[in-house]
C-alpha cells in the first residue's frame, strides 16, 4: 500500500480501540448501577487474604468509589490504553489481563486485612510501566520514545501513587506497575524481529 498502513492493520487497531472503549463502558455502567444501589457493589472489591475476596481481582478494576474516582482513572486509562491498542485487541487484552492479575493477586496477598480495594488505578499503573519498559525489551526506538513521553507526563503521579496514603491502595499501584513490566517482558518481540 502507498500509505504503509494495510487494511488489516487498521482493523487490528480499530479492534484494540473497541476493547478499551468496552472496558471503560463497563466501568461507567458499573458505577452508575453502584450509585443507584447505594454503593453496595463496592463490597465486591479485593478483600486481602479472604477467599471470598479473590473474586475482587476480576471485579475491582470496574468498581470505583464514586464518579470523581472513576474520572481520575478513565483519562489515563483511555490515553495509555489507546497507545497499547495500536498493536491490536489481542495485545491490549493480554496486557490488561496480566496487569490486572498481578495487581489483584499482589494486593490480595500484602494489603492490610479487613480492607476492600477497588478501582482501575492498578491497571493504569500497569499500562504506564508497560509503555515505559516496552521499548527497552523490544529494543525499539519508537517504544523508548513513547516510554519517555509517558514518564514525562505521568512520572510524578506514578511515583506519588506508590507512597502509602490513607484510603489509597498503594499495593494495587505497586503490583500493577510490576504487572506492566511483566507484560512488557512476556510480550517482547523476539530478537529475530518476530512478534511475540
Amino acid at each position: 500500500m502507498l500509505l504503509g498502513v494495510s487494511g488489516s492493520s487498521r482493523k487490528t487497531r480499530y479492534d484494540g480501540f473497541l476493547v478499551i472503549f468496552a472496558l471503560v463502558l463497563i466501568m461507567w455502567v458499573s458505577e452508575a448501577v453502584d450509585t443507584v444501589v447505594g454503593h453496595r457493589l463496592d463490597g465486591y472489591g479485593i478483600e486481602p487474604r479472604d477467599a471470598d475476596g479473590l473474586s475482587g481481582i476480576i471485579a475491582s478494576p470496574f468498581l470505583h468509589g464514586g464518579f470523581e474516582h472513576l474520572i481520575s482513572n478513565t483519562v489515563p486509562f483511555l490515553v495509555m490504553g489507546f497507545v497499547i491498542a495500536f498493536k491490536g485487541a489481542v495485545r491490549v487484552a493480554t496486557v490488561t489481563a496480566i496487569v490486572a492479575l498481578v495487581s489483584g493477586l499482589g494486593t490480595w496477598l500484602v494489603a492490610p486485612a479487613d480492607t476492600v480495594h477497588i478501582g482501575a488505578s492498578g491497571v493504569v499503573f500497569g499500562y504506564a510501566t508497560y509503555l515505559l519498559s516496552r521499548g527497552f525489551f523490544d529494543r525499539q526506538l519508537l517504544g523508548l520514545a513513547v516510554g519517555l513521553a509517558v514518564g514525562a507526563i505521568w512520572g510524578t503521579a506514578l511515583l506519588g501513587g506508590l507512597l502509602p496514603e490513607e484510603g489509597i491502595s498503594w499495593q494495587g499501584h505497586l503490583f500493577g506497575a510490576i504487572g506492566g513490566v511483566v507484560a512488557a517482558r512476556v510480550l517482547a518481540r523476539r530478537r529475530q524481529g518476530q512478534p511475540a
